[in-house]
């Protein structure tokens, strides 16, 4: 398949790069898929789970290898020739500029638009957020269906449900979930394909401290 993204990582491979394992420690691969059967990959799940992180792995692996650089997958995976890599991730608050979160996400995004071309991947950290949840909702569906008729692919975090539900009832779009363990309390990083991930914000407030009360 043309646009096929596979980046695949067996758990079972203890081969991971020496410097994340000297600051990290314990490395979790992740194995992701987008371009075969939908192009619109919606990632949810807790915070501090991962989201960010497989976001840009995504992106740095992709860029990587369109630069003619080996990566660290494994045998079988690929990538597509993206005629660009745009991303929005993070928060770029500005007084001097007037820009708040919603707005500075905003900017990039009209961006986006005015610049992607035929083959593009589009990251995108955190859609919709920033506003109030029904609107940024309303408005992160009617970029997903920009995206998906334009034929451009994209992978977006969120924690909204609306953005969940989205991927069940529109043809090209799918979930995906970072893990969450309900008996730590913690997150395991893996990501899963072809379903949805819960914030789980009450569990985490606890787990950092947060007495009830």
């Amino acid at each position: 398949h043309p646009y096929l993204l596979w980046l695949a990582r067996d758990p079972a491979d203890d081969h991971r790069h020496p410097e994340l394992e000297r600051l990290r420690g314990k490395v979790v691969p992740i194995t992701v898929r987008l371009g075969q059967g939908f192009r619109v990959l919606i990632v949810t799940g807790p915070n501090t789970g991962g989201k960010t992180v497989a976001l840009k792995t995504i992106g740095l692996n992709t860029l990587i290898a369109l630069s003619g650089v080996p990566i660290a997958v494994d045998a079988g995976s690929r990538v597509p020739f993206y005629t660009a890599v745009f991303a929005d991730i993070g928060d770029e608050q500005s007084i001097e500029q007037s820009l708040s979160t919603f707005s500075s996400h905003l900017v990039h995004l009209i961006e986006i638009l005015r610049q992607a071309s035929a083959s593009p991947l589009i990251l995108l950290d955190e859609l919709g957020a920033g506003t109030d949840p029904v609107e940024g909702a309303a408005l992160g569906r009617a970029l997903l269906d920009c995206f998906l008729e334009r034929g451009w692919s994209a992978v977006i975090t969120t924690h909204l449900s609306s953005l969940k539900e989205y991927a069940f009832s529109r043809d090209g779009a799918e979930n995906a979930a970072m893990e969450f363990d309900p008996r730590t309390l913690r997150p395991t990083y893996r990501l899963l394909m072809g379903v949805p991930g819960g914030s789980n914000a009450l569990a985490i407030a606890r787990r950092l401290g947060l007495e009830a009360g």
